[in-house]
């Protein structure tokens, strides 16, 4: 059709390039424009410049103080309000008694999730009965980022920075709305504070809200509200604090969960009492005090020259109040003494009698590295507060059944300035006396059972269902457990560079020692090194990973003794029970020897008696006796737990926790001889006993014929045995 074929040249003359030759290549086709972009100008800028308090920059990266995620957010507010808790009890000098409870919180929508698991907000509880708080002070404390008493203090702490609780606080008001309620009340006063505090994020600072006071009654132990319609509280000490956060969590048992991390912290605080009470069970789990003393307070020290940087000086040199040189570097450091500071000064090229407030640029880096390579001493320990052995023991002996704990305080030491102490612990096996077996025996076994066809084969690379069970490192800093990377920690490291099987335990390269074990190391300084915000790890230094693995050799050296010894005993009961199977043989071999003339009955029980004579009696010991008195030396500050009862000082309370009842030593008679010390009024004078000579000059007593006494193997009593033949 006419009007097709037109349509289609049109088409191909559309479609067609056009002509380099022909008009239409002259022509270049139109280019899109780009918008026109107009910068901001310098006072647009400024003007959207604004300061960020630190709330506002850790709401947003609150990874960087443990809430990384719901589960983890549980357990950093449970250790953030102990830790103050501790803290106050302590420096008021009151044993503590630390309540802990999680109950689940309605949802958004007003609903109870069925079960905890399911459950994703949380009220966590944490009421102690340390001095209070004063009322001025309850805002700041709970409500306001660093806000405290131990960042300024050189002083071993818990806490250091002032921001963990006010951190859980702020965790709670963002991810459910709710504010932080605390309850405080000061001995000496009848009313208990009641606050509901919100924080304000753009400025940090507190928000308190409208609540009502309670007054204590001492003899219901209950707080009466003064307005009508409120119930009344319980509240069963006399002084305390109590905060409540609402927040949304995820609640877990076992591993890095609030369980543990309560069960740890009475290891490394036996002086503390702890009632947890979990949201799936009203029954309280209470973990008893294993001491009934605290420990030592740690005194403030002033900073040490070897422990400071150059800003750090710079800032010192305006702030002092000494108008001489040298008296400021005597008053404000610690161990400068006059003479020190009059040498440091002639080291840096400096008058002893400048202004402090004159010393900036080119003479401040000099003061700085005269004092770095000033021969001084150690910064004093003081101010360090370690755990100590006898609360690690209890504290290990009321937590974990084993059958051997021992533990080691090493001498205090110095990194970048910075006094510390390393602390370590072991308890070793499962508390029922079962002795460990060696590799050797484990493959003898493990042949006996092939014979017998009691092994089933594997194919190749087929392990056993029963996994080897690795030891437990737990790992603290100033008392407080890290239960979270464990392989970044220095004292994870250090266990495993410590060659373990020197001490009889076996392990494989690169992995924690084999065998039923628990390893505490803790260190204590008034600074710790962590490798974050969040607490979690300890930095690397050279100097506090050498301690660690020598505090850990002094534990693994006191357990290789103990484990040769047991398995010494083991390998003679087994060699009492090898004659004890052939004598039912021997003995009747022997009536036939004798033509049924002897009586294999009596001679069973004659080889009876003498293989237990020699084979773990009193020949054994008689063997023994040099090495017996070195290895009861050596194991005298050990506890060990065997059938017959605790052996080793333990404290009465750790026993009581760990229901084990310690028999009560008789008390020694008077040094006088007396009964009753002063009963008589004249004493008769007693002549010395002569020392009993010893080596040749030694009397041997004459003893009565040993052929009679001797047991007669071949059923003659009256013949004497046989002279010159062994028995």
């Amino acid at each position: 059709m006419p009007g097709k074929s037109s349509n289609a040249a049109l088409e191909r003359a559309k479609s067609a390039p056009p002509s380099p030759n022909g008009d239409s290549a002259k022509e270049k086709p139109e280019t899109a424009k780009r918008p026109s972009y107009k910068g901001a100008t310098a006072q647009e800028m400024s003007a959207k410049q604004r300061d960020i308090s630190v709330a506002e920059f850790f709401q947003k990266n609150r990874h960087m103080l443990g809430f990384d995620n719901k589960r983890k957010a549980l357990l950093t507010t449970v250790k953030e309000a102990v830790d103050n808790s501790l803290d106050a009890c302590e420096e008021a000098g009151i044993l503590p008694d630390i309540e802990v409870k999680i109950t689940v919180a309605p949802n958004g929508d007003g609903s109870m999730p069925p079960t905890p698991a399911q459950a994703e907000r949380f009220i966590i509880t944490v009421s102690d009965n340390g001095p209070g708080i004063v009322k001025e002070n309850v805002g700041k404390v709970f409500a306001k980022l660093l806000f405290g008493s131990k960042f300024h203090r050189l002083r071993m702490s818990r806490g250091q920075q002032g921001i963990g609780i006010s951190a859980a606080g702020m965790y709670g008001q963002l991810t459910t709305g709710k504010p932080t309620r605390v309850r405080s009340k000061i001995k000496g006063k009848p009313t208990i504070h009641n606050f509901e505090i919100s924080i304000d994020t753009k400025r940090n600072e507190p928000v308190e809200h409208e609540t009502s006071d309670f007054k204590w009654d001492p003899e219901t132990l209950m707080g009466v509200s003064t307005e009508k319609g409120v119930k009344p509280i319980a509240w069963p000490h006399e002084h305390g604090t109590s905060v409540s956060i609402e927040l949304t969590g995820e609640y877990r048992k076992g591993k890095q969960s609030v369980e543990e991390y309560i069960e740890l912290t009475s290891v490394a605080n036996p002086h503390a009492s702890f009632t947890y009470i979990s949201p799936e069970s009203e029954k309280p789990a209470v973990f008893p005090r294993g001491v009934d003393y605290l420990p030592d307070p740690p005194k403030e020290i002033k900073p040490h020259p070897h422990g400071i940087e150059l800003g750090m000086l710079l800032k010192m040199l305006q702030d002092t109040v000494s108008h001489w040189l040298s008296g400021f570097l005597a008053s404000d450091f610690c161990r400068v003494s006059t003479k020190n500071a009059e040498e440091i000064c002639k080291t840096a090229g400096l008058s002893p009698r400048a202004r402090p407030r004159d010393i900036v640029g080119q003479e401040a880096e000099q003061l700085f590295k005269a004092l770095q390579t000033a021969k001084l001493m150690a910064p004093p320990t003081d101010c360090i507060s370690p755990i100590g052995v006898d609360a690690i023991k209890a504290g290990l002996f009321k937590s974990i059944k084993a059958d051997f704990y021992y533990a080691v305080t090493r001498p205090p030491k110095v990194y970048r300035g910075n006094p510390f102490v390393i602390e370590a612990g072991i308890a070793y096996g499962k508390g029922d006396g079962a002795t460990a077996k060696d590799p050797a025996q484990l493959a003898a076994e493990e042949l006996e059972r092939a014979e017998k066809g009691l092994v089933e084969a594997k194919a190749e690379g087929e392990e056993d269902d029963e996994d080897v069970q690795l030891a437990e490192i737990i790992r603290f800093a100033n008392r407080v457990p890290l239960q979270y990377q464990a392989t970044a920690c220095a004292a994870y490291k250090s266990v495993l560079k410590t060659s373990w099987k020197n001490y009889g335990v076996p392990q494989s390269r690169g992995a924690p020692p084999q065998g039923p074990m628990t390893i505490f190391v803790h260190i204590a300084s008034v600074w710790v090194p962590f490798t974050n915000q969040a607490k979690e790890a300890i930095a690397e230094y050279d100097e506090i990973m050498e301690e660690i693995k020598r505090a850990v050799q002094d534990c693994g050296r006191k357990l290789g003794i103990w484990i040769r010894k047991r398995q010494h005993a083991r390998n003679e009961f087994e060699r009492r029970n090898i004659f004890q199977r052939y004598i039912e043989e021997v003995a009747e071999s022997c009536k036939k020897i004798k033509g049924g003339k002897l009586d294999a009955e009596k001679l069973k029980k004659q080889l009876q008696k003498i293989a237990e004579e020699i084979t773990g009696g009193e020949e054994t010991e008689r063997l023994l006796k040099k090495n017996k008195d070195k290895d009861e030396d050596d194991l005298s500050d050990v506890i060990i737990r065997t059938a017959d009862g605790v052996q080793g000082n333990i404290s009465p309370l750790a026993a009581q926790a760990a229901g084990v009842v310690i028999a009560q030593q008789p008390e020694a008679a008077p040094a006088t001889g007396e009964l009753i010390a002063g009963a008589t009024e004249k004493t008769k004078k007693m002549r010395p006993v002569p020392e009993k000579k010893l080596g040749k000059d030694a009397k041997v007593e004459k003893k009565p014929d040993s052929a009679k006494s001797e047991p007669n193997l071949f059923g003659d009593d009256d013949a004497p045995a046989p002279k010159g033949k062994k028995k």
